[in-house]
């Protein structure tokens, strides 16, 4: 299961433009133009148990999630303060509410001009 979600992850962020994957300290992170982070992949981070992403999130999304899912939603260590949301990958979240989840991350950190890309219509 820990591979196949990796690799769901994986496809799920670099789906966005100008989008790249490289460890960050220790971890396969996710990258707007090689420079902003706006996810990590948590695999037992620090032998917490959890299969879980850190990623950007926001103004308010933190408290609102973790209230009202927080078997589901955490404060991640270490960014947490900054307003970033833990997501664990094992409690049934659909697939639907992860791609928003990673969405709104990566338009939390993108420049304007790859936010417009997103918000293009489909011709």
């Amino acid at each position: 299961m820990r591979d196949t979600t990796l690799q769901q992850i994986r496809q799920l962020c670099l789906a966005w433009p100008e989008t790249s994957e490289r460890l960050s300290h220790g971890a396969p992170a996710f990258f707007v133009q090689g420079k902003k982070c706006f996810l990590m992949y948590m695999d037992n981070h620090h032998q917490d148990g959890r299969l879980a992403i850190w990623c950007a999130a926001p103004f308010g999304a933190q408290q609102a999630f973790t209230q009202a899912r927080p078997t589901t939603f955490f404060v991640p260590p270490y960014v947490g303060h900054r307003g970033w949301l833990g997501v664990c990958l094992d409690r049934g979240l659909s697939l639907e509410a992860l791609t928003e989840i990673i969405r709104d991350a990566y338009r939390c950190v993108a420049p304007r001009k790859l936010i417009s890309q997103l918000d293009k219509p489909v011709q």
